[in-house]
């Protein structure tokens, strides 16, 4: 009977890159009560983030809210990013104590094991800051989970790594850019800081992860099935994660929301900082054959392939 464990019995380092990366990460722990200045006042009602990043800034429907409706949507907007964060963060945790499990080498392994750490510690300070700070917790957005669902679900390791490492948190790191860049509270720019230099790290962890596995192992059909699900995946968070649940609690035309959010300055600049950040790290892996070529193209990402990789 085969051992339904993936143990590694060679624990002598064999792969000096994840081995310099679990060092750095070790060096890199950080615990939130002493780094973060949890005493400052937040206020989510303000302008913490310009309103011009709102998707549906500046039409009709947002010249139509009233003052009073205007700082409503400030905080359900807000509360909504944050807590999609939040979600994302614990499912993160789930796929890296996967990880630990299922990777078959011990470097891997033991790297694993600090990201389980930092994913703990951003669950912790997400949920704290949502909690005392903000006031307001969404439940996750199906989309969200659906991605996450299908990385947990899929008994790969290698699979785990590429929506986890590669996808998820090439998400993570483009939204978290976002909200360090423009927003003008300091706890929430301390805290992205911190956060991303986390995500940093597991990014990178991913594309030195995966590289030589796909480029050395893998066959032409086993590397299709992996660009369908990065083309699948790409799909769902170009076009799902909006803020839909916020239109419909603020009673806004649903529809015409998410047509205005389509065109929005704000979305595409966001979709930007998204795909830049994963469109190179996918063609690092080896995933960018022309087949992939022509679907990033019509998704109009494929000019990024040529930025520099998160490795």
């Amino acid at each position: 009977m085969s051992d339904p464990f993936s143990y590694s019995w060679n624990y002598a380092p064999e792969r000096a890159d994840l081995r310099r990366l679990y060092e750095k990460a070790k060096r890199e722990q950080w615990i939130s009560d002493e780094t973060l200045a949890w005493s400052v006042e937040v206020d989510p009602e303000l302008e913490i983030l310009p309103d011009m990043s709102i998707p549906i800034y500046g039409s009709d429907i947002w010249n139509r809210l009233t003052a009073h409706e205007k700082i409503r949507y400030r905080h359900e907007a807000y509360s909504w990013m944050l807590s999609q964060f939040l979600h994302g963060e614990q499912g993160a945790l789930l796929a890296t104590s996967q990880i630990v499990a299922t990777v078959p080498f011990m470097d891997a392994k033991l790297y694993a094991a600090t990201q389980a750490i930092d994913e703990a510690r951003h669950v912790e300070v997400y949920e704290r800051y949502l909690r005392e700070k903000v006031e307001l917790l969404y439940p996750h957005n199906p989309h969200l989970k659906q991605l996450l669902d299908t990385i947990l679900a899929d008994s790969r390791w290698d699979m785990k790594y590429l929506g986890m490492q590669i996808l998820v948190e090439g998400l993570a790191l483009a939204a978290f850019r976002f909200i360090h860049d423009l927003a003008n509270e300091p706890l929430i720019r301390q805290l992205t800081h911190h956060v991303m230099r986390d995500e940093a790290r597991h990014v990178a962890f991913g594309v030195l992860s995966l590289r030589d596995f796909y480029q050395k192992e893998l066959n032409e059909a086993e590397l299709r099935e992996r660009e369908e699900f990065v083309y699948q995946a790409s799909i769902l968070m170009r076009d799902r994660f909006v803020g839909t649940e916020v239109f419909e609690k603020m009673g806004l035309p649903v529809e015409e929301c998410r047509e205005l959010a389509e065109h929005s300055p704000a979305v595409m600049e966001y979709r930007k900082m998204l795909f830049s950040r994963i469109v190179p790290n996918v063609k690092r892996l080896g995933l960018l054959s022309p087949w992939m070529k022509e679907k990033f193209h019509q998704l109009d990402i494929l000019k990024f392939e040529d930025l520099p990789a998160d490795a």
